[in-house]
């Protein structure tokens, strides 16, 4: 089996220009926790997911970096949590997206997109052909695929 066979092909994404608030309209409306990011020609530029809010919204402590000769203090946020989410929803979506993106080729192996998904610790994958999006790879969907005629 290979990933055009199980992706799902209507594919949920933003484009790079796009604002943390379209982002975060997405997520409600399709209840979904990951989008690809693309440029204007399709091509993956991004991943943005709800891991990447909650380590911009979530409270950053102060930390003290030691160094041979001096001590550094790295303040932490002094804004409140609404604060931090309102700021959070005008920004461009590349400020908070990885732009080292794991992806799928749509001929891959499925039992190579899950050894992927299992070892990177990734919920998603995007699929890519000739490098654009055509698709995506949930754990989900392994999981029904691979155990569908087995149950």
């Amino acid at each position: 089996m290979i990933a055009q066979e199980i992706m799902i092909r209507q594919v949920y994404k933003v484009k790079e220009s796009d604002t943390v608030r379209r982002v975060i309209e997405k997520f409600i409306e399709h209840g979904i926790s990951g989008l690809p990011v693309v440029n204007d020609r399709n091509e993956i530029v991004g991943y943005v997911s709800d891991g990447d809010v909650m380590r911009y919204i979530g409270k950053h402590e102060d930390r003290y970096v030691d160094f041979f000769y001096a001590s550094i203090l790295i303040q932490g946020d002094n804004e409140q949590f609404e604060e931090r989410a309102r700021r959070l929803l005008d920004l461009n979506v590349m400020s908070i997206a990885k732009t080292k993106v794991v992806k799928a080729i749509w001929d891959d192996e499925v039992e190579n997109i899950a050894a992927m998904l299992g070892k990177k610790q990734i919920k998603k994958v995007p699929v890519e052909r000739d490098g654009v999006l055509v698709g995506i790879i949930s754990r989900g969907n392994v999981v029904r695929h691979a155990f569908k005629n087995l149950i």
